[in-house]
């Protein structure tokens, strides 16, 4: 598709001007004009709309298309919950209001969503209090770990490193690093759970504490989690809990009940808000009772009269992590989706979406290498060597984009090889799922008979096969 500039056409215009209109020259200072005209596109009204309404066309989004992306997920945002999220007397309230003197008057409305979802977020996950200020699950992951360190500090332990799972979320040692810690990685089993005795053996004194993705980004449930949370509290160590998959257990398990100590949940994933990626997004953190102290200020509250406010006095935070207090109108849509969905929906939402992940393994099964023997939980992982010699994942993403998918997440998990990594989510059909791996088995089949085929994948697309190492190095970003 040309460029606006490559149809301009010199002379042509879309718009009249009126020739008694006020000069420039009479409202703007001469040594503020452009020495020259503005290289502006010349072109008419309707090149404009047909040239970004074809524009528009080339958008690919769940809006309009099937998003098999494991890990990060994209799943469809229910349009009441966007609704509820543009009512003007939440849209147009603005953030300073409940820090001004009586302003919280204003916004008693705003302040008791915040206090009430805080309250939900406790109950599912059966932690003490949530701060709902992070901008992101990664942002929510450093937020918790700042709570981990100002927590050893106040008990003068010498903490120097946290111990984090090869198949963790990819963010972990990012931001323990950022935390102050040295980061331990422990290789996963041939089950694909945290192997235990390179575990055992890698804890002592100085662990500050584990973080650890469960189900893991394999779909596994560890079924030894209560053995390492048992192992890591005798060490004055913190459990925490990367809620990143959350939506595979929630409505069965509480993470607190099994003895996790801080939690961040992804409310795109579990709570379906748009996705931080292409934000704003959210990452709230749970914390047990004895971690309450360190939560970010300023923490909603209710006062005795029954008003809501924001408090400041807790003179062992860690101090302001988000301007105002996160992203409002992000966690106005996830408030709305649990009052929709309630206890049960929550429940069978969680069922559906590990149901599709299973009806997908089964069905791919046979083709591809799954690297799960039994059920898994949220999402399907299988490995592409099966395809056909010379052939990668990296093809098999090509090749689904011509059929109109967006590409699963390929190569992650780093410890499988030509990985490839499938959530369906619970909001796509049966008639979906059959047609997307009827596709998959199509390409599987292409790879044996006709490899090259595959490998020139894809050719529907505005853009074909790109050199993917020079696209990163060598970006050209000017038309000119």
């Amino acid at each position: 598709m040309k460029l606006i500039y490559e149809i301009s056409s010199k002379g042509r215009g879309g718009v009249r001007i009126p020739e008694d209109r006020i000069s420039e020259h009479d409202i703007i200072s001469k040594n503020l004009l452009r020495a020259a005209p503005a290289e502006l596109p010349e072109v008419s009204e309707s090149e404009v709309v047909r040239h970004y309404t074809k524009l528009s066309r080339l958008n690919y989004s769940v809006d309009t298309h099937f998003y098999p992306l494991g890990s990060c997920t994209m799943k469809h945002n229910p349009r009441a919950c966007e609704a509820a999220a543009s009512l003007p007397d939440l849209c147009d309230t603005h953030p300073l209001w409940p820090q001004l003197r009586h302003g919280g008057l204003l916004t008693q409305g705003s302040l008791q969503i915040l206090y009430s979802l805080e309250r939900m977020l406790s109950e599912i996950t059966g932690l003490a209090e949530f701060t709902l200020q992070p901008m992101a699950g990664s942002h929510g992951e450093l937020t918790a770990v700042m709570m981990m360190a100002a927590y050893h500090r106040d008990r003068g332990n010498k903490k120097t490193h946290i111990i984090i799972p090869d198949s963790a979320h990819g963010t972990n040692p990012a931001s323990a690093a950022l935390g102050g810690y040295a980061v331990v990685t422990i290789p996963s089993d041939a089950s694909g759970d945290m192997d235990i005795e390179l575990f055992k053996a890698a804890l002592n004194d100085e662990t500050a504490g584990v973080m650890l993705t469960l189900p893991s980004t394999l779909g596994v449930f560890n079924p030894k989690v209560k053995e390492i949370i048992k192992a890591v509290h005798a060490v004055d160590g913190l459990m925490y809990y990367d809620g990143a998959n959350f939506n595979a257990i929630m409505g069965r398990i509480k993470p607190g009940e099994l003895g996790f100590d801080l939690c961040h949940l992804n409310l795109h994933k579990s709570f379906s808000t748009p996705h931080g990626g292409g934000g704003p997004g959210t990452g709230p953190v749970g914390v047990c009772e004895k971690l309450r102290p360190y939560l970010p200020i300023s923490r909603v509250a209710k006062t005795k009269d029954g008003t809501y406010t924001l408090d400041y006095d807790f003179p062992k935070s860690i101090g302001y992590i988000a301007p105002f207090y996160g992203n409002f109108a992000i966690l106005v849509r996830a408030y709305a989706y649990l009052l929709m969905l309630g206890r049960d929906g929550l429940r069978a939402t969680s069922d559906r979406a590990v149901l599709n992940a299973n009806y997908v393994q089964e069905k791919l099964r046979p083709y591809f290498a799954a690297v799960t023997k039994g059920r898994c939980m949220h999402e399907c992982v299988f490995s592409g060597k099966t395809l056909g010699e010379g052939v990668h994942t990296l093809d098999l993403a090509k090749a689904l984009l011509d059929r109109g998918y967006h590409a699963p997440t390929i190569y992650f998990p780093l410890n499988v090889p030509e990985a490839i990594m499938i959530e369906p989510t619970e909001t796509e059909t049966r008639e979906t799922l059959d047609a997307f791996c009827k596709d998959m088995i199509e390409i599987f089949e292409l790879s044996k008979t006709n490899p090259e085929a595959v490998h020139a994948a894809p050719i529907t697309t505005p853009v074909g096969r790109l050199d993917e190492v020079a696209a990163a190095k060598n970006m050209e970003l000017t038309f000119q």
